[in-house]
């Protein structure tokens, strides 16, 4: 297996960007890209996709009750129960794989997000040092944890 590459990483950052300003009209600012540890230690809503195919591994998005809840605001929702916010946090993770699909190809293989609620840290399953692009939107912090590889 190898490791992705700058312009493959970036496409997930492209991505994040992309549905904030889609969806709120208010892009959000990168704050850091780094390798991060085997635990990532992320905030209490978490959507995971896993991906297998042409790529294998999977992408973590993690985000506090806060940043959902205000998200779900902008997109006229009244229902802000911690069950929304794990559908809202499982969204953007899935719309993040299917954005990454369309770029990486058909071939690969995406799963249906699962969600965890828990600031729990996350343990990478494919990479030893995942990829994790940490972001603020509207004053909040979230996290998006690339921890995959191309066969």
């Amino acid at each position: 297996m190898t490791t992705l590459t700058e312009d493959e990483l970036k496409l997930f950052v492209d991505s994040v960007r992309h549905y904030f300003r889609t969806t709120t009209r208010q892009e959000p600012q990168i704050t850091s890209a780094f390798l991060g540890t085997g635990d990532v230690e992320g905030f209490e809503f978490n959507g995971i996709v896993s991906f297998s195919g042409s790529y294998n591994g999977q992408v973590i998005v993690s985000a506090p009750s806060r940043l959902l809840r205000e998200l779900l605001l902008m997109q006229h929702e009244t229902d802000l129960s911690d069950g929304n916010l794990l559908d809202a946090v499982g969204e953007l993770a899935n719309t993040l794989a299917g954005n990454a699909r369309k770029t990486l190809g058909s071939q690969l293989q995406i799963s249906v997000p699962v969600k965890l609620q828990g600031s729990a840290a996350t343990r990478a399953r494919v990479r030893r040092l995942p990829y994790v692009i940490t972001l603020r939107w509207n004053h909040q912090p979230a996290m998006v944890c690339v921890d995959m590889e191309k066969k």
